[in-house]
């Protein structure tokens, strides 16, 4: 949004520098990205003052010119070469100082400097309008009738003095400071300086000889609405002080009637518009809604098919302008008009974006009614711009104000404890003080005790609403920097936060996959049929289909994350990208049979791991290694150990073989009896429904599940003194013989000293028989209160032997 730095000093006594304002802005929470100057012409004509020739003599050596000396305001008279006919003792004239640069008319710029003009010298030029690049004579120089002292800028003479743009970020809750009233209220607030409103006290009606039936129709879509009519005005080039306004924050000029709507609009944030009367038949102007497809060509000459929920201004035929979005073409204001219905209403946010969103219409109006108005602003508006157009464009106003007004807008009533502003503010303010800033903010103070208030908040603050809202405004105004630094501050919160936020979890899980070299996807939730008949008997439901598909290819929810991701794998292959880790958080979906014949429908969450390719990228270094099962699986324990969940963790999983429909081989990790995850090699008949023929690794993690799991509280215990040791295993057992069922075994047989267990090496051979192996297993024990004895490790040891041999059937190899 941008803001002329000269307008806002119409509203409020800015003596401060265009970048103070800007600060004391940015620390009110409208946070100012830059401030640019604005020149009305070329260079602003900086180093060009009003001065008067003292004398003026012929040149000895040409006739054509003539020697002047001149006051430019300076101490010392400037000596000037000057060749304009009409120069002469006496004149008030523009003279452009040594070292002023001059943007002529349709030239080139230059800079003056000290020079000899026929051997005479000259420190500076008096300028004609077309070497200043106001005009195009160049017949002789400017003569000035002005009081203006010696010296004078001649930007102030020309009213041409240079303003600056403010340009504001504005953030989506603050539509109220989207003009330059609203701006100035917020430095009224922080610089307790008084405001200025324009003053429509000279408002009156002429006569009341044109008057135009109003209705409003749908008073849900237009809550108010007000109009009057201007007779007898001439449309046409607006002032230069208009349009050099409009210029200053970015618009064009049009004709003056329309230049006074848009400077309205950006003066008070109340968007208007104006009709030609002439073409308002029948005298009425309704505001309703027409029928679907009801053809309609906008003022940039779109025909455009309107929907049966736009709100549309009309006339006794037809539409004419789609209410707070985009004026029509027919009704248009031209040079041809005398005669304008000028509108000013607060329609509903919801409409205006529901329309405009519809038709891909983002104009200035919208922008605002989009985001909420004042509905209390409408007459005022309506009164400003009426006497405007009057001073541009003459005319009289021809009739009274009509203003429909059925339900007033109530405003906001928020009780506030100073107990929880001390609270979230971090330290005590004034009662005073609080209330002199929401007093500056238009926000009253009703039901005052010792305790608290209620903050009354006018209508057109739609983004304070919530006791947390009222203590933010104090704030800001206050200052953040006013604040002091203290160890004693904490974060405080009124309001009850989900214990695990969904949000975070996914940045939290996400940058762990990525640091191990995957990279997130995000595909469609449509699917093929194919994909789920060729995995029908693991489905939870039956297919979510739609109703009216965009093809054959992509017409059912899905219901499973693995097609998705085998697509993205062939599309990057194709494109030979061969090494590949995956991951994406996606939904599932799907639809049962309740007993009582009902339908219900299911949506989760997932999270699924893709690998496929080498472990890394070819190196000098090392031979490359395809991706194995291990290394899915260690992905896979990287993130269950975010939720501590892991056999070395605080939550115990069991295992059990995965689902064969979908892996070739793999495993299903339990908790609480829950599958948590499940991972292996994905069978290849799949692979090949996406044309894929290399080997893929993939895991299908319940998010949801996981979710409700969270993490545990941190638990935290002191580093023992005293040393660990570790003793190695050999054990032949059956080949149905899990390492966990081991893991397990020994961690309920030791529960003390145990502190972990691994298996370093697995053997297979003819000399164990066909259905055995041998684990090579280390166990590591330590006492956290004393150091082992071998007494205690060898009874230890003894005791894990004889549950091994006993519960697995194990032979002991030494």
């Amino acid at each position: 949004m941008e803001i002329s730095y000269k307008w806002l000093q119409t509203f409020i006594d800015l003596p401060e520098s265009p970048e103070e304002v800007g600060k004391r802005l940015t620390g009110t929470g409208l946070e100012v990205e830059g401030v640019e100057r604005f020149d009305a012409v070329p260079g602003g004509l900086d180093g060009l003052v009003v001065g008067e020739v003292l004398t003026c003599t012929k040149h000895p050596d040409a006739d054509a010119l003539s020697l002047t000396t001149v006051d430019a305001g300076d101490a010392e008279p400037l000596s000037i070469v000057c060749g304009a006919p009409n120069v002469a003792a006496g004149q008030k004239v523009i003279v452009a100082k040594v070292g002023a640069t001059l943007y002529p008319a349709g030239g080139q710029p230059f800079t003056i400097k000290k020079a000899k003009i026929r051997g005479a010298a000259s420190e500076g030029m008096l300028c004609a309008e077309d070497e200043i690049g106001l005009g195009q004579s160049h017949a002789g120089i400017l003569v000035l009738d002005t009081p203006l002292p010696n010296g004078t800028p001649a930007a102030r003479y020309f009213n041409l003095e240079a303003d600056y743009q403010i340009i504001i970020g504005l953030t989506p809750n603050r539509i109220d400071a989207a003009s330059h009233l609203g701006t100035a209220r917020d430095l009224h607030a922080v610089l307790n300086r008084p405001l200025r409103l324009p003053d429509v006290s000279a408002f009156a009606v002429d006569n009341t000889d044109f008057t135009l039936d109003v209705r409003v129709e749908n008073v849900d879509a237009c809550p108010r609405y007000t109009g009057l009519t201007i007779s007898n005005l001439t449309v046409g080039e607006s002032p230069d002080w208009l349009k050099q306004r409009l210029r200053t924050i970015g618009i064009n000029p049009i004709n003056n009637v329309v230049d006074i709507t848009n400077f309205v609009c950006h003066d008070l944030g109340q968007p208007l518009h104006a009709f030609d009367a002439d073409k308002i038949t029948g005298n009425q102007v309704i505001v309703k809604t027409v029928p679907a497809g009801t053809p309609f060509v906008t003022l940039d000459g779109t025909e455009r098919s309107l929907t049966d929920t736009d709100l549309m201004i009309c006339n006794a035929e037809g539409p004419m302008c789609i209410a707070g979005v985009f004026g029509g073409k027919e009704s248009g204001v031209t040079e041809q008009t005398t005669r304008i219905f000028l509108e000013s209403a607060y329609f509903s946010a919801q409409s205006v974006r529901k329309t405009a969103q519809h038709h891909r219409l983002k104009t200035d109006a919208s922008f605002r009614f989009e985001r909420g108005t004042d509905p209390n602003m409408p007459v005022f508006a309506l009164k400003r711009a009426a006497l405007l157009i009057q001073e541009v464009a003459g005319g009289q106003i021809t009739s009274d104000i009509t203003d429909l007004y059925p339900s007033p807008v109530e405003p906001f009533r928020v009780p506030v404890r100073y107990r929880n502003i001390d609270r979230l503010i971090g330290i005590q303010i004034a009662h005073d003080e609080i209330k002199r800033i929401l007093t500056a903010l238009d926000i009253e103070q009703a039901d005052e005790t010792t305790d608290g208030f209620t903050a009354v908040v006018p209508p057109y603050r739609v983004d304070v609403t919530r006791e947390a809202d009222v203590i933010e405004e104090i704030l800001r105004i206050y200052g953040l920097d006013n604040i002091p630094l203290s160890t004693n501050l904490s974060a405080e919160s009124l309001t009850e936060f989900p214990k695990n936020d969904v949000n975070q979890w996914q940045n939290r899980v996400g940058q762990q996959l990525t640091a191990g070299g995957f990279f997130e996807i995000l595909t469609l939730s449509l699917t093929r049929p194919a994909y789920h008949e060729a995995i029908r008997t693991s489905l939870p439901g039956t297919d979510v289909t739609l109703l009216n598909p965009l093809s054959e290819e992509l017409s059912v929810m899905r219901q499973s994350m693995l097609f998705s991701a085998l697509e993205t794998l062939a599309y990057n292959l194709n494109r030979r990208q061969k090494d590949l880790r995956l991951f994406e958080f996606g939904k599932v979906y799907f639809q049962t049979t309740t007993d009582e014949g009902t339908t219900k429908y299911t949506e989760r969450m997932r999270l699924s791991l893709t690998m496929l390719g080498n472990q890394q990228a070819e190196s000098w270094q090392q031979k490359s290694q395809p991706v194995a099962y291990t290394d899915l699986a260690a992905a896979v324990q990287r993130v269950l150990n975010l939720f501590r969940i892991g056999p070395d963790q605080d939550r115990k999983t069991d295992t059990q073989p995965a689902d064969p429909t979908l892996f070739q081989y793999g495993l299903t990790y339990l908790l609480n009896k829950k599958p948590v995850v499940s991972l292996g090699l994905v069978q290849p008949r799949l692979t090949k429904l996406t044309d894929l023929k290399q080997p893929v690794f993939y895991a299908d993690f319940d998010w949801d599940y996981l979710m409700k799991l969270g993490s545990p509280k941190v638990r935290y215990q002191e580093v023992p003194r005293f040393p660990s040791v570790r003793r190695d295993l050999s054990l032949v057992l059956d080949k149905s013989i899990a390492f966990e069922q081991i893991d397990r075994l020994a961690h309920q047989t030791e529960r003390k000293l145990l502190q972990g267990v691994n298996v370093f090496d697995v053997f297979e051979g003819e000399s164990l028989g066909t259905d055995r192996k041998a684990y090579s297993v280390s166990f590591v024990l330590q006492d956290p209160s004393q150091t082992l004895t071998d007494a205690s490790i060898d009874k230890t040891m003894q005791r894990l032997m004889s549950a091994f041999e006993r519960e697995l059937g194990a032979v002991i190899r030494k």
